[in-house]
């Protein structure tokens, strides 16, 4: 960067600094308010079907024609005769008994108004909305992507990775079929020679006619462009662990071979897979290790796939003392996972400290969930390894997870960790540039180094970093790398962002 430009550049960045401490000297509410448009670069850990706010699910189950359940609190297919209510009635003027209704059905689906009881806690609350938002049609994902990409738009937030399970049906007919065999290598052949590659091209679609209804909507490409159309996203193939071992191996084959197939076509969909589903889970626990094993000879056959995985989302008690200790460390080392999800349990693993400078040393990097986190495993200020990964320098970035179903958004999880883990301004930028860097999206890095954001690649030093004007070669090593390209657009909203102080 030119001298000027740097001295400048300098001086804007001491400003905004100035700014943020009297933020946060006035509190969480005058922090949200300097947080709100402070540029975000990327959400690396979200739901699709738990980023959805539960009234955008109930007008589309309206829409659907589906019925509401009033004592089960989920969606029920019609005909829509008592004791079931249309959900289309629940939209318009409101008596007070479907006021009641409505505002029953908005708890149900989230964590609004939820207070643990016995043999209820927060974590069955978390995971039991997923089941009864269930029935509507698949024709409303596009909608849902633009909400989710709609509000990162709102929060100044460039990126997103969205979680999504497509179709496959096939896979688990196929693992029916097919009793798992040990020789992963024998098995794979077993399951492409019965055509388990025919569900790829449905998976193809599946995401991209999410992205063309969502960018329809958004009105992407005219002058009435919504601001979410400059949010890119992209997609996460979710396996659901809590299956049968030969449906998790058929399903997770699928999800390679589609990756794989995006990243040939060149189709800018899917880039990575995850695995879900609650990680304490009778058949997660059982089976995690095998799981595992097949990660590592999938990732063998397919190198190019990248790998995020939940990883010690338990917590002491929820799970046998043994269940803690060795999650993370077989994800980064067996499962070839180059981001962790969560990662609550650190210094329950059995030799956390070499965990942890294994981690830091290999640039794994964690998503940090921190309303989730508390919702679901009651784990927060102290008790969560948030400022020892800091302290570790393993890279981390903040994450929603679920901000539908914890009534959150990205902002919040900066306002929490800034003023639970006395965060200043330079910790937040340099995790907003940790999500960039860390993203699945093509390309070489804009930085010389991973992790750290003093010096620029080759092509572009001496540039004023997100200037409008820049050298021909940074313009080509910019336009030939997705990842860089994206780097670079972060540093242009912190131009814009610290020039107003």
């Amino acid at each position: 960067m030119q001298e000027g430009g740097a001295a400048r550049a300098a001086v804007a960045e001491s400003r905004a600094t100035r700014a943020f401490q009297e933020a946060v000297a006035g509190g969480p509410l005058t922090l949200r308010a300097f947080l709100d448009q402070f540029p975000k670069g990327a959400d690396l850990h979200v739901h699709l079907s738990g980023a959805v706010y539960a009234e955008t699910f109930i007008k589309d189950a309206g829409e659907d024609g589906l019925c509401v359940d009033p004592k089960a609190l989920d969606f029920a297919q019609p005909p829509c005769t008592a004791p079931l209510v249309a959900a289309k009635e629940l939209s318009g003027v409101l008596t007070p008994a479907e006021q009641d209704l409505y505002d029953e059905l908005v708890d149900a689906f989230s964590m609004r108004s939820f207070v643990p009881v016995k043999s209820f806690s927060g974590h069955d609350q978390f995971f039991s909305t997923f089941g009864r938002f269930h029935g509507l049609s698949d024709t409303h994902t596009g909608e849902w992507v633009d909400e989710v990409a709609s509000r990162a738009a709102d929060q100044n937030q460039q990126y997103l990775e969205l979680m999504e399970t497509p179709p496959f049906g096939r896979a688990i007919a196929l693992g029916h079929a097919h009793p798992l065999e040990m020789d992963f290598a024998k098995y794979r052949e077993t399951l492409l020679a019965a055509e388990l590659r025919d569900d790829v091209a449905a998976d193809l679609a599946d995401a991209k006619s999410a992205e063309a209804k969502r960018k329809e909507m958004e009105r992407c490409g005219t002058a009435e462009a919504a601001p979410a159309c400059a949010v890119t996203v992209r997609y996460l193939y979710q396996v659901l662990r809590g299956n049968a071992p030969e449906q998790v191996f058929a399903q997770t084959l699928l999800g390679f071979e589609t990756v794989k197939a995006a990243m040939e076509a060149k189709d800018d969909t899917w880039v990575g897979i995850n695995f879900v589903m609650p990680e304490d889970g009778y058949v997660s626990m059982r089976d995690y290790t095998l799981q595992m094993k097949m990660l590592d000879y999938l990732h063998g056959v397919y190198p190019e796939v990248r790998i995020s995985l939940h990883a010690g989302e338990l917590a002491p008690g929820l799970v046998p003392p043994e269940g803690l200790r060795f999650h993370i460390r077989q994800a980064v080392e067996l499962g070839h996972a180059e981001r962790i999800g969560h990662g609550v349990d650190v210094m329950e693993e059995t030799d956390a400290q070499g965990l942890l400078k294994e981690m830091a040393q290999r640039h794994v990097m964690v998503e940090i969930n921190l309303s989730s986190n508390e919702g679901i495993l009651g784990v927060k200020g102290e008790e969560h390894p948030f400022p020892v990964y800091r302290e570790a320098h393993v890279p981390v970035a903040l994450s929603t997870d679920d901000e539908g179903v914890s009534r959150i958004d990205l902002t919040h999880e900066y306002v929490r960790a800034v003023m639970d883990y006395h965060l200043g301004y330079a910790d937040i930028k340099q995790m907003a540039r940790t999500g960039i860097e860390h993203s699945f999206l093509s390309g070489d890095d804009l930085w010389a180094a991973e992790d750290v954001y003093t010096a620029v690649a080759a092509p572009c030093r001496g540039q004023a970093l997100g200037g409008d004007t820049m050298s021909p070669a940074c313009k080509t090593f910019l336009d030939g790398s997705e990842k860089a390209a994206a780097e670079w657009e972060l540093e242009r909203r912190f131009r814009a962002f610290e020039a107003k102080f």
